[in-house]
């Protein structure tokens, strides 16, 4: 009894802080029996989830991969190493919307790109124009590639502390290769901060929104920009709110998959 008087107020503020509007959420979406079947008939919603999925499945290895051989290098200690740290997280205090426009000024029509390639003597090209989804893609891609890789290198980095070095010489003098020291010695070591930065940047990227927006608009719809969109602009908060629950799933769905094949792979 005296334990559950210990955690009671962890539990109110845990209640008070997700519970609660979780449920509001909830009542919210299903007060309008009509919500869900809105959503579905949108066909900004299909589009906005197929666009969600593929920045994930191509923005996350990506940024493990960019991120792994930083934090690497960054373990090598090469000189002004801590500059070079300071200068890799850099785009971690840069608000997404911020991001999102300095990359708009590279991009857009009259952007820094055109001006360089009109220099060059080569014709200028519309980045972010609907006639070209790759490249409206792609922008959006380099943009959160490069604002949200430094977190996931600083979780790394701060794994690696935790990685004895006695193991990686005694690999070496074995005769293991660099790259057999990384993938059976180092890697697995850093399962448990691999896990946090999976889970946490999956769900960051469902929450992908400012970035495209400011880049654009709604030519690249993502769910969360839909939320908006309903909420603001058509002014329907019950199939925002659907929207919402369905991110809010798809992120639960996720994390509770990379805990069992992480937890699996043992």
């Amino acid at each position: 009894m005296k334990k559950l008087w210990l955690i009671l107020p962890s539990i109110l503020f845990m209640a008070a802080l997700f519970a609660w509007p979780l449920v509001s959420g909830v009542l919210q979406a299903f007060s309008e029996p009509d919500s869900f079947s809105r959503m579905v008939d949108d066909p900004y919603f299909w589009e906005a989830a197929r666009n969600t999925a593929l920045l994930i499945v191509v923005l996350i290895p990506l940024q493990f991969v960019l991120a792994i051989t930083m934090a690497l290098l960054l373990r090598e200690k090469p000189r002004l190493a801590g500059l070079h740290f300071y200068l890799w997280v850099v785009p971690l205090a840069i608000s997404d919307l911020a991001a999102g426009l300095v990359w708009l000024s590279i991009f857009t029509d009259r952007g820094y790109l055109n001006s360089v390639l009109d220099h060059l003597g080569i014709d200028s090209y519309a980045w972010l124009s609907v006639e070209n989804p790759g490249t409206m893609f792609l922008a959006v891609l380099i943009a959160e590639l490069w604002r949200a890789t430094s977190l996931v290198f600083v979780i790394v980095v701060a794994g690696l502390q935790n990685v004895p070095r006695d193991y990686d010489e005694a690999a070496a003098v074995l005769g293991a290769t660099y790259w057999q020291r990384v993938r059976h010695v180092i890697l697995p070591q850093l399962r448990p901060s691999l896990q946090v930065a999976l889970i946490l940047r999956t769900i960051l990227a469902l929450e992908a929104f400012a970035v495209a927006q400011a880049l654009t608009g709604r030519s690249f719809p993502l769910l969360v920009g839909e939320t908006y969109q309903w909420y603001y602009t058509l002014q329907n908060p019950n199939v925002a709110t659907a929207i919402a629950l369905v991110v809010l799933m798809l992120s639960i769905v996720a994390s509770i998959g990379y805990l069992r094949v992480m937890r699996g792979a043992r």
